[in-house]
């Protein structure tokens, strides 16, 4: 996974970035619009069905393959890229437990899927949901205020969490397809970054599925969740964070090289300062690289610290890309906060990946957990 790979499963991800994603960004972050024609451009060139089975007509790709595609994608717009990656992460559960219609829709690059996880009384410890779901009759009703998610009034469909029907354990999964009644974006969202992910609040009032919707057993959906839906959203959103680095890197280094003392005749780059910084960043880009490389081969192999490794890959990628963010911030002066240059606006994206959730503070407490010998989720 070098700084320049894209994944040959998808060949025709380099233009659309090139000639679709990347010259929309600016005006996607200024209006905080969903980037429908990005996403459909994505579509049309196979990325929505990356990680669906050639049996119904998907790329049959890996997670290394997710981790180059969000990355790449991230460097132009980490909007974009997170749309995709909560796609990824959705779509995840859906292989393994979801209806063949959807799948087949999703290897066709027909249908957008997203994670309903998060809940306005759970705050960000998403395995902990408070929304229910009960019986009536053959079907289920759900009621629900989720806080966060992605793609929200955009997707096709949302893996919904919410408490078990009857059985023992913390939640259940569901697939809950854009339009069913009683379904709506409850708010609106003009903040700080990714701003044009359609990252909004969504209620259930009364919500009416069928029995058939739900994805693994009732009460096993924190162990799908744990072994489909968050692997992929934890490697894939550190490749965002790596991404969102890369490009700030690039930024800084084209502004050092151009930008001159004009009295002494020479470039930032020349002045010794300038360049111990720069260095500093680089390296820290590179640190990230190599963790995210080996946590993909620790999965890649079974090795025996894979979980370990998925577990610390977000908080150590969100931490880098909030230091290396600042670090450009400073390093490029008053250059960085014109937005022409795209330095501020990946400043803000690079962010939103400590508060989202697992945040920083829960993955912490997690590898504690892990490596102290304590169950994950005690006294959850």
């Amino acid at each position: 996974m070098s700084a320049t790979t894209l994944t040959p499963a998808l060949p025709e991800l380099g233009a659309v970035i090139e000639e679709t994603i990347a010259p929309s960004a600016a005006e996607v972050d200024r209006t905080g619009a969903f980037p429908r024609a990005e996403v459909d451009a994505l579509a049309r060139a196979g990325t929505l069905g990356l990680l669906s089975s050639p049996e119904v007509g998907g790329a049959g790709g890996s997670l290394a393959d997710v981790v180059m595609t969000v990355e790449s994608v991230a460097r132009a717009d980490a909007s974009v890229a997170m749309v995709l990656l909560m796609h990824y992460a959705a779509v995840s559960v859906i292989e393994a437990h979801g209806p063949d219609d959807v799948r087949c829709a999703v290897a066709a690059g027909d249908h957008l899927s997203t994670l309903a996880f998060s809940e306005r009384g759970s705050r960000s410890h998403f395995w902990a949901p408070v929304s229910t779901a009960t019986p009536a009759g053959d079907t289920v009703r759900l009621d629900a205020a989720k806080s966060w998610v992605t793609s929200a009034g955009e997707a096709d469909s949302y893996v919904w969490s919410s408490r078990p029907l009857a059985a023992d354990g913390p939640m259940t999964l569901w697939l809950v397809p854009a339009g069913t009644d009683g379904v709506a974006v409850s708010g609106e969202f003009d903040g700080f970054g990714m701003r044009g992910n359609a990252s909004r609040p969504m209620s259930a009032d009364g919500a009416v599925v069928g029995a058939s919707a739900r994805l693994g057993d009732d009460g096993a959906g924190l162990d799908v969740a744990l072994g489909t839906a968050l692997p992929t959203f934890l490697v894939g959103n550190a490749a965002v964070s790596l991404g969102l680095m890369e490009a700030l890197v690039a930024e800084a280094a084209t502004h050092l090289t151009s930008a001159r003392f004009e009295h002494l005749g020479r470039s930032l780059a020349e002045q010794p300062t300038s360049r111990l910084a720069f260095a500093a960043l680089r390296t820290r880009v590179d640190q990230t690289r190599a963790f995210l490389t080996d946590t993909v081969a620790a999965l890649g192999s079974g090795r025996e610290d894979a979980t370990l490794r998925v577990l610390q890959v977000k908080a150590v990628a969100a931490e880098a890309a909030a230091e290396v963010a600042d670090g450009v911030m400073r390093l490029c002066g008053g250059a960085a906060f014109r937005k022409e240059l795209g330095i501020e606006r990946r400043y803000r994206d690079a962010l939103a990946a400590r508060v989202m959730a697992p945040t920083t503070e829960a993955l912490h407490d997690f590898v504690g957990r892990a490596t102290l010998g304590l169950p994950l989720f005690g006294g959850a």
